[in-house]
């Protein structure tokens, strides 16, 4: 049942951030997308000047104009931040306490030395069933629809992972390595971006 369209505007949390969904549908899963960094934070950065930051914000957009335009808004999704603003740690997870939801995605960048590594790759804060569901999902889906190369679900210790196992399932996934040439030229497209999007919706 439609319930209503609202913005939520978590003013006491977030300062001049904005959290929203696109509307309230009971009966509907709710997925909360983090995109990783923003503001001064770029997080990791490309040879050729590409910001994670930038890259992982039009995913979780991307996300959900996929899930308004295709979908028929399926999902209520909830972003921890809709524009390049740096929202803290402790704030995106409190996001995750109030509204607990069905599956948290913290979306993120690679980068290592080596500019040969490559591929996709998600995090679990430990080995819950669930969690490691929606990481296989998704990691086979970006293999299958995209040939993206993909590597077995790790376990790491990161705060967002941490604060929230106990209010959702959690997974921080890398979208490939920008110190990549071959993945931060495709990762600087945006209809690759969209492609990956939508990918990653369909594989919940």
């Amino acid at each position: 049942m439609k319930v209503t369209i609202i913005v939520l505007l978590c003013s006491l949390i977030w300062g001049n951030s904005l959290a929203y969904s696109q509307s309230i549908y009971r009966n509907r899963k709710v997925i909360i997308l983090d995109a990783g960094h923003g503001g001064i934070d770029s997080g990791t950065v490309s040879e050729d000047g590409l910001l994670e930051k930038d890259v992982v914000l039009d995913i979780a957009l991307s996300m959900m104009a996929w899930n308004k335009g295709l979908l028929d808004s399926k999902y209520d999704i909830y972003l921890t931040r809709n524009k390049d603003t740096l929202i803290s740690l402790e704030n995106r997870t409190k996001l995750v306490k109030h509204l607990k939801p069905d599956v948290f995605i913290s979306l993120h960048c690679n980068h290592i030395n080596e500019t040969n590594i490559h591929g996709a790759e998600i995090y679990t804060y430990d080995s819950n069933e669930l969690s490691l569901l929606y990481a296989k999902a998704i990691l086979n889906k970006l293999n299958q629809d995209l040939n993206f190369k993909t590597r077995k679900p790790k376990e790491g210790n990161f705060q967002v992972l941490r604060e929230t196992k106990e209010h959702c399932p959690a997974i921080l996934l890398e979208l490939g390595y920008l110190s990549n040439s071959n993945e931060s030229d495709y990762l600087n497209d945006s209809q690759n971006r969209k492609a990956l999007a939508l990918s990653i919706l369909m594989s919940i």
